[in-house]
C-alpha cells in the first residue's frame, strides 16, 4: 500500500527530506503552518489511511503502516529523510524507527507521542475505550462525536474558539474510515517501544507543549531529548507555530553541525 503524498520545498538542496505524519483526524496539509519555515528543505507530506487523500485506504496496523511508509518513500526515490510526527503520526514514526529494517530515517522528531502502554490491564482499558469511540464515530453525527472528542482532558488547554475551529476543520472526514483507523492503530495494539528507543543509533527528539502534562511525563519516561514549546498544550505546532519552527530548525541545525 502506498500513501497519498505531496511534495514541497527545494528538492535539489542535498538535504534530507522532511517527511511529515499528521495526527488522528488530520491530514498532511495541517503541517503547512510549520512547513513554510522550511522552504529550502525538500519535504513530503503523507496522508495516513482513512484521512485526506488516503481516505479510501485501510490498514491492518503498525507493521503494515510502516511498510506503507517505506513503499511511499521508495516511490519518490527518497533515501535520506527525517520523520516528523504529531500524536498518532508520532507513534507511527516511533514504531517505524524501531522496527523498520531497511530505509531507516536519519532521525525522528515526535510531538505529543505515546511510546506505548506498559501493562496488559492498560491495554485492555484502552481497547475498550477505543472501541467505544469507534462506535460513536459510526453511529452518531460526526459533529457530535468531534464535540465529545475535543472535550477530552488532553485538549483541556483549547479555548472555545479554538475547539470550534477544529471541529469545523474535521467535518470533511468520513466517520467509518476514522473508526477503522482508530481501531487499527489503537494503543492497545502498539508495543511498548521505550526500551527499543533507548537502543536506537539514530537521534530521536521529543517536542511537547509546556501545558501538556500527560505527554511531558511520557516523554521523560523515554529519556529522549525533550524540547518544550511555550504557551502550548497537546497540539504545540498549531498553538505556537513560530516557537515550534524555531525549535525544529535548531534540532536540524545541531544534527547537521555534528555530522
Amino acid at each position: 500500500m502506498r500513501l497519498h503524498a505531496r511534495w514541497q520545498g527545494e528538492r535539489g538542496s542535498g538535504r534530507p527530506v522532511l517527511v511529515w505524519l499528521h495526527g488522528f483526524l488530520g491530514c498532511g496539509e495541517e503541517w503547512q503552518v510549520i512547513q513554510r519555515h522550511f522552504a529550502a528543505w525538500p519535504q513530503l507530506s503523507l496522508d495516513l489511511p482513512g484521512h485526506g487523500g488516503s481516505s479510501a485506504s485501510r490498514t491492518e496496523g503498525f507493521g503494515a503502516l510502516s511498510c506503507a511508509i517505506s513503499e511511499t518513500l521508495q516511490r519518490y526515490q527518497i533515501q535520506r529523510y527525517w520523520l516528523i510526527g504529531y500524536s498518532l503520526g508520532g507513534r507511527i514514526a516511533l514504531f517505524h524507527a524501531c522496527r523498520q529494517i531497511t530505509r531507516k530515517p536519519v532521525g525522528v522528531i515526535v510531538e505529543g507521542a505515546h511510546p506505548g502502554l506498559t501493562s496488559e490491564s492498560e491495554r485492555q482499558e484502552r481497547k475498550i475505550s477505543d472501541a467505544a469511540w469507534a462506535h460513536l464515530f459510526r453511529q452518531q453525527p460526526l459533529s457530535q462525536t468531534l464535540e465529545q472528542w475535543y472535550r477530552q482532558p488532553v485538549f483541556s488547554d483549547l479555548s472555545e474558539a479554538a475547539r470550534r475551529k477544529l471541529i469545523a476543520l474535521r467535518q470533511n472526514n468520513h466517520p467509518d474510515a476514522l473508526a477503522d483507523m482508530l481501531l487499527a492503530t489503537s494503543l492497545a495494539h502498539q508495543p511498548d517501544l521505550t526500551a527499543e528507543l533507548k537502543q536506537l543509533s539514530l537521534p530521536v527528539h521529543a517536542i511537547c507543549g509546556e501545558r501538556d502534562a500527560k505527554f511531558l511525563q511520557l516523554a521523560q519516561r523515554t529519556a529522549l531529548p525533550l524540547h518544550l514549546i511555550p504557551a502550548a498544550g497537546h497540539n504545540a505546532h498549531r498553538a505556537n507555530p513560530q516557537a515550534y519552527a524555531d525549535r525544529l530548525r535548531q534540532i536540524l541545525t545541531d544534527f547537521k553541525d555534528s555530522a
